[in-house]
């Protein structure tokens, strides 16, 4: 799978799908010190804020992902082929506590472009950033009543903004216009 340097004006994707429907892994943490972790996720945001492009993501802070976010500055969102489903839930439905539970899948991680957190030799997409904002979620700023269901352990998510520094991916990723 031949990957590109994509500028982030260049980025061509369907955010909504990218979270939703393909699902993503995340991954915080050193490469180079065998010192990370990576969960999937399925909520977060791309866009521009602070005139800078940006990726939001939350993690809950009973998640072990956490941890990594709260000692390292970067982080990675990486897409992978469909073939890649099972390793996909594996990785949201085991804790990286309990075992190395990379080594139950078929994914290989490498190291970043411009990041210490690493990406995956099988995504077709790997976003790299550096946290530039963080802030928990406060249930008494809702303005709908309804997403506090989202949170029957009251283990509300800390959303933490990423700064875009670099973004490789195959050809269906990159716009020329």
């Amino acid at each position: 799978m031949r990957k590109i340097e994509i500028n982030p004006d260049q980025l061509l994707v369907r955010p909504h799908h990218l979270f939703d429907r393909q699902t993503l892994l995340l991954t915080s943490g050193d490469f180079s010190q065998s010192d990370f972790n990576t969960m999937t996720i399925g909520w977060g945001s791309i866009g521009t804020m602070w005139n800078r492009p940006f990726v939001s993501v939350v993690v809950r802070p009973t998640r072990f992902t956490f941890e990594f976010f709260q000692r390292y500055e970067d982080f990675t969102v990486s897409a992978l082929p469909p073939e890649f489903r099972y390793d996909m839930a594996y990785l949201g439905s085991h804790s990286g506590r309990d075992s190395n539970k990379l080594k139950e899948t078929l994914l290989t991680p490498v190291a970043s472009q411009k990041v210490k957190s690493p990406g995956f030799a099988q995504a077709e997409l790997t976003i790299e950033c550096k946290t530039i904002y963080s802030s928990i979620f406060d249930p008494a700023k809702f303005l709908d009543p309804t997403l506090d269901k989202n949170y029957p352990e009251k283990d509300y998510h800390h959303v933490f903004y990423g700064e875009i520094v670099s973004i490789q991916g195959i050809e269906k990723y990159f716009s020329s216009q």
